[in-house]
């Protein structure tokens, strides 16, 4: 096992588990984006598009859960 090998594991289990994390503090505090005055998502996308992107994510999700 080399450094490189532990170092890109590494970067990428933390990359995971941030992103985990952002998802469930989504989820507690109702916002998204980094924080809630000054989000870095999009603004002109309607709420439905949310929805719909949404929608689509959970069942790509479960779909892959399946296969």
């Amino acid at each position: 096992m080399t450094l490189h090998l532990i170092l890109t594991h590494t970067l990428a289990e933390t990359h995971r588990h941030a992103g985990h994390a952002d998802i469930i503090r989504e989820l507690i505090d109702g916002s998204a984006g980094d924080r809630p005055n000054t989000p870095n998502i999009p603004a002109d996308l309607s709420p439905s598009f949310w929805v719909e992107y949404r929608d689509r994510v959970e069942r790509a999700a479960q779909e892959a859960g399946r296969a």
